[in-house]
């Protein structure tokens, strides 16, 4: 990045994010539990010096204490120019720290698919990075192999079942769970299996859905305990009988060997900041084809152990932050403090149609005109009764007349615009957001509540996200997926949220409309059951749950030395 602040110093210390993260010099991973949190050593398992999970059994002893305060970052509609939300989750944890405060941050784990895809890591960005960022990036503590190995189990039982004499009658062109696989791969998204004779089975329609949009997924982060998990996936419904029968992942007995395989990944990983601060990665849910946050147990870990609990919900606060709001918060009982939307104005210009290769230009005209996109998510968190402040991630192109232009606009939007060089300064660079967020809090008490009640039909659940949200005019659905909606309804699903796939680069489902689209209409094109995790997945436009790799995948410039070190992962 070209961030602003600290320039004359940059030329002496480390460039790329890699090489910040490698120079860095970590502390013990107990001893940062222990000083920040109080958590006792006997607490931990260790995953090397740096890397630990904290025991089930120890979580459970802080029932009693009272819960800190839970503070949301989210972010305008992504676009090229870079929004910075993870970098700022981590800035804005370690600038509480550095004004005298107990904060901890939780942040969900990369996906393979995105590291070697497009996106890159998410593990923050200059100075405001959580470490060992190339164990976070890659294979971490090894829990999206654990969901991955149990979504696979899964899905063997199922045509194990149907090859050894299908006692339950699953129905082969009824069978609706999926394969996972955590990498960008399109040629799996649809496939034929158990080809090349009678020993392999009866050759189906099948396809794989990348481990961060499987219903496991799901499942693993808003399960409240261990048995609240073996419940939960109990209950995914895998197929239907030629009776139309629902077969659930219990009538094949699934249930506990799945379990078996992620009852250590459930318990939550701690690693620490740049700055030595605490920090939970736990679980990895995409937002624009999932729910986009990280698991309930690590949040609710954190309430109990620090005062200020900083966490982040994916792409834009249409999708993160309403399914962080909708779901998470709704079915864990949680109540947000505060949220903080950020943005760049190098964003805001894009969708003013700035092309990428003019950001560098000062645009006033492109800033007011892509402001509108800052004004709606601002909008939009307030209707969840949450107050809402601006993060805005400097960069040097930025102008004065830039920033006067930003700061007026927010003014009559009554929001607080706070500028951050936490990417350039660590926590000290965001520590004037700090303060704001802090009295923010103080100031303007939350009064949380859901976008809309259990109780409303879901199609006009879909119905409401879509227009309130995304200002669009309406919604379309073919009669399949009325008849869908109808048939979900009467099997006693209504009263379950909907979890919206959708592109996360517009508020329409044209990834091209920049800006704040209004009017359009949001076509349906499939309902997915996730009984398990107890929400419907409403598929948008053509989003897909098997993303592909790009035509230069960053995966080309990742390396390994002679001696082990890596370079290219970003």
């Amino acid at each position: 990045m070209d961030q602003g602040s600290a320039a004359a110093q940059q030329h002496l210390r480390p460039k790329s994010d890699i090489e910040i993260a490698q120079a860095a010099t970590l502390r013990p991973i107990a001893e940062v539990a222990a000083e920040k949190l109080g958590i006792p050593a006997q607490a931990l398992y260790a995953y090397g010096p740096h890397k630990a999970k904290l025991s089930l059994d120890y979580i459970r002893t802080l029932g009693e204490r009272p819960d800190g305060k839970l503070i949301l970052v989210t972010a305008i509609t992504p676009t090229p120019a870079g929004e910075g939300k993870t970098t700022t989750t981590v800035g804005l944890g370690d600038a509480l720290n550095h004004i005298g405060l107990s904060a901890a941050i939780c942040l969900r784990e990369p996906s393979l698919g995105p590291c070697f895809g497009v996106k890159g890591g998410a593990a923050g960005g200059g100075y405001a990075q959580v470490v060992p960022m190339e164990d976070i990036n890659l294979h971490f503590t090894g829990d999206f192999h654990a969901i991955g190995a149990a979504n696979n189990l899964l899905a063997a039982l199922i045509d194990n079942h149907v090859y050894w004499g299908n006692e339950l009658g699953i129905d082969t062109r009824r069978i609706a769970w999926r394969r996972a696989l955590d990498m960008n791969d399109r040629a799996l998204r649809s496939i034929v299996s158990s080809l090349g004779g009678v020993a392999n089975g009866y050759a189906r329609e099948d396809g794989f859905d990348i481990v961060v949009a499987s219903e496991v997924m799901a499942i693993f982060c808003l399960a409240g305990d261990l048995a609240d998990l073996r419940r939960r996936l109990g209950n995914i419904i895998v197929a239907q009988s030629r009776e139309r029968r629902a077969i659930r992942a219990a009538d094949l007995k699934a249930a506990g060997p799945m379990t078996a395989l992620l009852k250590d990944a459930i318990a939550p990983n701690l690693v620490q900041t740049l700055e030595g601060n605490p920090a939970f990665i736990h679980g990895g849910p995409f937002a624009n084809i999932a729910h986009g946050c990280n698991s309930v147990i690590a949040t609710r870990a954190a309430l109990k152990l620090a005062d200020y609990v900083v966490t982040e919900a994916g792409f834009g606060a249409d999708l993160g932050a309403e399914k962080f709001f909708d779901i998470k918060c709704r079915k864990a009982g949680l109540a947000p403090a505060a949220a903080v939307v950020v943005a760049t104005i190098r964003a805001l210009k894009m969708h003013g149609g700035v092309a990428k290769d003019a950001l560098r230009h000062e645009n006033l005209a492109a800033l007011e005109q892509g402001f509108a996109n800052l004004a709606r998510h601002i909008a939009n968190v307030r209707g969840f009764g949450v107050p809402v402040l601006v993060a805005l991630n400097r960069f040097s192109a930025d102008t004065p007349a830039e920033l006067a232009l930003l700061a007026d606009l927010c003014r009559r939007e009554d929001v607080a615009v706070v500028l951050a060089d936490h990417w350039a300064a660590g926590g000290a660079g965001a520590a004037e957001l700090a303060r704001r967020v802090v009295a923010t809090i103080a100031a303007q008490p939350a009064r949380f509540r859901p976008l809309y009640p259990d109780d409303m039909k879901l199609i006009d659940k879909v119905r409401t996200i879509a227009q309130r949200l995304y200002g669009a005019a309406d919604i379309a659905v073919d009669q399949k997926v009325a008849e869908r909606f109808a048939e979900l309804e009467a099997q006693g699903f209504g009263h379950f949220p909907v979890c919206m796939a959708k592109t996360q680069y517009s508020f329409s489902t044209d990834a091209n409309a920049k800006g704040a689209p209004s009017g359009h209409i949001v076509p349906i094109r499939e309902l997915r059951l996730s009984a398990g995790a107890e929400f419907v997945v409403a598929i948008c436009g053509d989003i897909m749950t098997m993303p592909g790799l790009p035509r230069m995948p960053a995966a080309n410039t990742i390396d390994v030395d002679d001696s082990g070190r890596i370079s290219g992962l970003f």
